[in-house]
């Protein structure tokens, strides 16, 4: 049995966020049914990288999904929806707040065709509000969440995430939001709701610090490569041979294993606390980087490890497909492919001890699923089905 067996899933969203959480869902067994826009598909089949002019990235966001094509601008594209909504569980979705309507299929014509149905809205700023109509994409709205003004030098402009963080984030926030849902409805025998979920606030929702410290201070945490104010030290380290290595001491007793890593059994009592370590921070973090600074990367964390302080050096992507905690938690798969033969991909996480995920296909060809779906699910015969992609519907 898989934990969520017996799950139907719509997805009817494109590129990131809610595709992604329908994704996850797949990984533990609903049953995820791809709908796309016939001859073009999702976008993000296109997007790059690119090999041979086939997205690399596709494969690992389309897995475990059957893809059907369906044209949602047509009459009898929005039949088969309807048609497929009243035997499914969830819709997800991330089009312009009110598109759905537009399109004569929002949530109340979907009720009608089942009154179970719970939708997952996925926008830039949500349903509500002055922004809720505007176009919304993941870097865009990682600026509006405040994360991006904080994130860099004070010396130089703000930078953004290498990839698409605020989207991923809203991705989990969706898949949360949907699970609350199907717990409430199927256990405890509530009415089926709507998820509302915004690429911003999902980002804005781990500010508390941020958040509690304008209000009380009035004042605005400004750009810092690390997180400053709260833990001493702090940083990134240079070894001496030449590899970056994140210290961080956030409580008191990780503080104190340090001072046995590094023999400074003389900074206690006076630095036990964080305040005064926080109160003085300069001579600490100035001996902490003389003294990784002194001592290579094996040497660094051969002592660190021995002592229970927290460090890691900053991994390439090489270095994480060399590391052995990722090859023993199979944190990186080999999933056969058709466009390259196989390609490697992120595991299933999180880890379920009875009911464990899996990858059991790569995202598939465009359409690939239409006859198991119209014609298994929906009981639509070859002559039907014919006429569909005749008129363009599918």
């Amino acid at each position: 049995m898989e934990a969520l067996e017996g799950i139907r899933v719509l997805d009817i969203a494109t590129v990131i966020a809610a595709p992604w959480a329908a994704g996850l869902m797949a990984d533990f067994g609903a049953e995820v049914i791809k709908i796309e826009m016939p001859g073009r598909g999702d976008a993000f089949r296109a997007m790059g990288p690119l090999k041979d002019g086939v997205s690399i990235r596709w494969p690992a966001m389309g897995r475990n999904k059957k893809s059907i094509t369906l044209d949602f601008h047509k009459e009898e594209g929005k039949k088969l929806f309807l048609e497929l909504v009243a035997k499914s569980d969830v819709v997800i979705e991330n089009f312009k707040t009110g598109t759905l309507d537009k399109w004569g299929i929002g949530v109340e014509v979907m009720r009608r065709a089942n009154p179970n149905i719970i939708v997952t809205h996925v926008t830039g700023y949500g349903q509500t509000g002055p922004n809720a109509k505007l176009a919304g994409l993941g870097t865009p709205l990682q600026a509006f969440s405040g994360m991006t003004y904080m994130t860099g030098y004070q010396d130089r402009p703000p930078v953004s995430p290498p990839f698409a963080l605020a989207d991923y984030i809203a991705g989990l926030n969706a898949v949360i939001g949907t699970m609350f849902a199907l717990y409430h409805r199927d256990v405890l025998k509530g009415m089926p709701q709507e998820i509302d979920i915004s690429l911003y606030e999902g980002i804005f929702r781990m500010e508390e610090a941020m958040v509690a410290q304008y209000d009380q201070f009035g004042t605005v945490r400004e750009r810092s490569p690390m997180p400053n104010g709260a833990s001493c030290p702090i940083g990134t380290f240079e070894t001496k041979d030449h590899r970056y290595v994140i210290l961080v001491c956030s409580t008191d007793p990780v503080f104190w294993h340090l001072c046995d890593a590094m023999g400074r059994s003389d900074w206690l009592p006076k630095y036990e606390k964080a305040q005064e370590r926080l109160a003085d921070p300069k001579p600490i973090m100035d001996a902490v980087t003389e003294w990784i600074g002194g001592l290579t990367y094996e040497e660094i964390k051969k002592r660190c490890d021995e002592c229970g302080v927290p460090i890691s050096a900053i991994y390439s992507m090489k270095d994480i497909f060399e590391d052995p905690q990722y090859n023993t938690r199979n944190d990186i798969l080999t999933v056969p492919c058709e466009e390259f033969g196989s390609i490697k991909m992120p595991g299933v996480f999180p880890i379920l001890s009875e009911t464990p995920g899996q990858v059991k296909w790569a995202g598939p060809k465009l359409g690939s699923y239409n006859q198991e779906i119209y014609g298994g699910l929906l009981g639509k015969s070859e002559a039907e089905l014919a006429e569909l992609a005749e008129s363009g519907a599918i």
